[in-house]
């Protein structure tokens, strides 16, 4: 999967719109904070589905020198969330955490 586009406007109220290319398909993922909380809490919606999709909660906390992330995702429906799990979106989720735990052992 490659980021093709990049916009993002991290304040309650600012709008998000990645854009990916997954094998010569696109997709496009989008949205709008709800609530940015500097070092601590992120809360948005993801509205490319049709119902209306998850809003998603993210929050960090130090524990023992290092940072604890929680993510949360509410779907309006349990057909949404089925509809979720069958597309393999979420299975991607595991690859990114660890991604980004080695970038950031590069950057420390």
């Amino acid at each position: 999967m490659s980021l093709l586009s990049c916009e993002m406007d991290v304040r309650a109220g600012g709008k998000y719109r990645l854009v990916f290319d997954m094998n010569g398909t696109v997709l496009e993922v989008f949205g709008k904070y709800i609530e940015v909380t500097p070092h601590s809490r992120l809360v948005w919606t993801n509205e490319e589905g049709e119902e209306g999709g998850a809003i998603t909660t993210v929050t960090f906390e130090e524990k023992g020198g290092q940072t604890l992330l929680v993510k949360h995702d509410l779907y309006p429906s349990k057909a949404a969330l089925d509809g979720e799990l069958a597309s393999g979106a979420t299975e991607g989720i595991p690859v990114q955490l660890e991604q980004l735990a080695e970038l950031l052992a590069t950057l420390g």
